[in-house]
Parts: C-alpha cells; structure tokens; sequence
C-alpha cells in the first residue's frame, strides 16, 4: 500500500461531521466575542480611518484587544480541530454563524435587545446554513492538490485584492471600510483553505512534516496580515459598513477555492437538489448582510 493510499484510509477514519459541526459552532461563538471586543477598542482610537495613522498601535496598548484577540485565536484553534474531523464545505458555512453571535454579544454590551428584523434574519441564515450542511453532505477533496491549481489562486487572488488595496488608499469613511472589508474576508478565505491544507499535512503526514510545510507559513502570514487589515477596516467606519463585506467574502472565497483547488465536493446529482442549494445559499447571502447591517 502507498503513502497515499494510506493517507486516505486515515482520513475516512478521522472524518465526522457532527463534530466538525460542533467544533466550527463553538470557534465561531468565540470568534464572534474576539470580533466586537476589538471593534470597541478600533472606536477608542483614530476615528479618520486613515491608512497612514495607524490603530494599531491603540489597539496594542489595550489589555481589552489583547484579551480579544487570545479568544480570536482560540477560535481559530477550535476550527482547525473542525477541520480536521469535516470538509471547507462543512466548516465555512457552520462558521456563517458567528455574525449571528457577533450580532448577539453587540446587543447584549450595547444593553439592547434583538429586533424582529433581526430574529427573522436570524432564523433565515441559521436555516439556510442548516441545508447547505445537511443536504449538500460534502465530500472530501485531494489531501495533495497539485502545485499549478495553488498558483492560479494565489495569482488571481494577489491581483484582485492588491487592486482592491490600491483602490481604498483613495477613498473614505464608509467606502474604504466596505473596501477593506473585502480585503479583509477574501484573505480569511484563503486562510481557511491554508487551514484546511495544512491540517491535512499534520494527519497524513505528521507534525514533523508540517513544521517544513510552506502551506504552515502561507496561513500564518495570511491570518497575520488579515489581522491588520481587519483593524484598519474596523477604524475606518462602524461595524455595520465593514463586516457585511467580511462575512460575505470569507465563505465565498474559502468554499470557492476550496471547490478548485481541494476538490471538495457537494453530493447533489439532481436539479432540483441545486435548486435547494442554490435557494439556501441566497437566504445565507441575505441573511448575512441584513444581520451584519444591524452591527453597531
């Protein structure tokens, strides 16, 4: 028997869904609480949401956007465990839902309370995300992907946001956090795949082979420069101007190269189950943005 075949006889035995599920359900719950904490430090600070005074070095002298970002990252771990038990096409979605938590906690520390608006939207987006999950039942993609699928990523990738970068070094306020926010979510996305990736070394592989991996340094440098750039949207306008663009663009993006560059897959051979899916994914959309317009 090969390595490779080895390889995927290990990951049929690692593979669960209902904890998959459940480890994505408590990273985004953390997540969430790490993503209002640092929003409330960036509104402390430069409010101009200029690129060249930075809020980054507010942020770092706030024990507050420290204890953020310690669960921001604990979050992180707890999806990579997800990772390591289910597919992108399971995980991402699940995670959908820390907007549905960030939107929560906001209240809560806001001394508000939900709106209808906001119940319908939320019951809207759990149950779009609960079809995807459920009906889509992804299947896993290659544990080796070749190098030219990578590079056609990372090159679209590289051109695309560095021209969206570019173009919000001339706007303000509002339009420059959107900008950034676009940013901000697609390199999360490609975060996610990197996870994925580098999880997939670790099992396969061992943690000996991921400590010379490059997808080990790709997804620290991309999780450290989104980071910064979520900060930078964060201070350029309110909440509710940039996580529209976040939330939207990070399962997009992470689902969509997941599909091109793993291979991961949705088992629907009928018409009518892509029409489902393709319903549920919109209310996913819808649900996104409407919840995240509701940020303060």
């Amino acid at each position: 028997m090969d390595w490779l075949s080895a390889a995927r006889l290990r990951s049929v035995d690692v593979h669960n869904d209902v904890l998959a599920v459940a480890f994505a359900l408590a990273s985004a719950l953390v997540i969430a609480w790490g993503t209002v904490v640092r929003h409330r430090i960036s509104r402390r600070g430069n409010q101009n949401g200029s690129l060249r005074d930075s809020p980054i070095v507010t942020a770092l002298t706030s024990p507050l956007w420290w204890a953020g970002m310690s669960t921001a990252i604990l979050g992180y771990l707890l999806e990579a465990t997800a990772l390591a038990f289910g597919t992108l096409l399971v995980v991402q979605p699940t995670l959908v839902l820390s907007l549905l938590f960030t939107l929560v906690l906001s209240a809560r520390m806001s001394r508000r309370r939900m709106t209808r608006h906001e119940t319908v939207w939320a019951i809207i987006l759990t149950a779009g995300v609960a079809v995807v999950v459920t009906l889509g039942k992804p299947l896993p993609g290659d544990v080796d992907p070749p190098a030219d699928r990578w590079m056609g990523a990372f090159i679209v990738g590289c051109l695309a946001l560095g021209t969206i970068t570019w173009i919000a070094t001339y706007l303000h306020g509002p339009r420059r956090a959107l900008a950034l926010g676009i940013v901000c979510g697609a390199l999360f996305g490609y975060v996610a795949v990197l996870s994925k990736a580098f999880i997939d070394v670790v099992v396969h592989h061992g943690p000996g082979a991921a400590l010379v991996a490059w997808e080990t340094y790709g997804m620290i440098a991309g999780a450290v420069l989104g980071t910064v750039v979520q900060q930078y949207s964060f201070n350029s306008g309110e909440l509710r101007h940039s996580l529209p663009a976040m939330s939207v663009s990070t399962p997009l993006v992470a689902l969509t190269v997941g599909m091109i560059v793993l291979r991961e897959h949705f088992q629907i051979d009928s018409v009518a189950g892509w029409v489902v899916m393709a319903v549920a994914i919109s209310a996913m959309t819808a649900g996104t943005i409407q919840l995240s317009r509701r940020q303060e």
